[in-house]
């Protein structure tokens, strides 16, 4: 008899039959709403990995700089949530001593982008992250907000390849442009 993870084939064939027909009936995603120009607050939470390379140099024995271009996926959670999910890329010049700045793009499942700055910590005592959104294409068009997390390497290789997460993820946007909105949200 054929077995998968020690249980006969056909128990192990239904129970990944039933696993899928209970994904298939799970609540439909709702569609992307956008995002409306007056004073109410997005609020989300989520999480951001990212992969690419970081170049560092030294600055004597106590302090370096580094760039880093990252590229990864941010999902968001929450149900006022600007969108589900977004593919985020960053660029960011951090000091050892004097913290880091950089700049993000997300760009949604639609192609519509999100703008921010960051500004943080980054020192060798703290990594606290700080961003605020300036804006945006389509739906996001006009969009302002800040979120706030940590960040950790996962992985560092000596090439200078890094990998990474946020911890504690979260903030809230508003606004928007409601000419996007009323055209559909798409890009020009």
């Amino acid at each position: 008899m054929n077995r998968i993870a020690g249980m006969p084939y056909c128990i192990g064939s239904a129970a990944l039959a039933a696993l899928l027909t209970l994904a298939a009936c799970g609540p439909a995603s709702r569609p992307s709403e956008a995002l409306s120009s007056g004073d109410a607050w997005r609020e989300f939470q989520g999480t951001w990995t990212a992969a690419g390379s970081r170049h560092t140099i030294r600055l004597g024995a106590d302090r370096q700089a580094s760039i880093a271009n990252l590229n990864g996926s941010l999902l968001l959670a929450g149900p006022s949530r600007p969108g589900v999910g977004f593919r985020a890329e960053v660029v960011v010049l951090n000091d050892s001593a004097a913290g880091m700045v950089g700049r993000s793009v997300w760009t949604d499942e639609r192609g519509d982008q999100v703008f921010s700055e960051l500004r943080g910590e980054g020192t060798a005592t703290g990594n606290r992250i700080v961003g605020t959104i300036v804006g945006g294409t389509g739906r996001y068009s006009g969009a302002t907000g800040t979120y706030e997390f940590s960040w950790r390497f996962v992985l560092e290789t000596e090439d200078g390849t890094v990998q990474g997460q946020s911890v504690g993820l979260k903030g809230r946007v508003r606004g928007g442009s409601p000419s996007a909105a009323a055209a559909g949200g798409s890009k020009p």
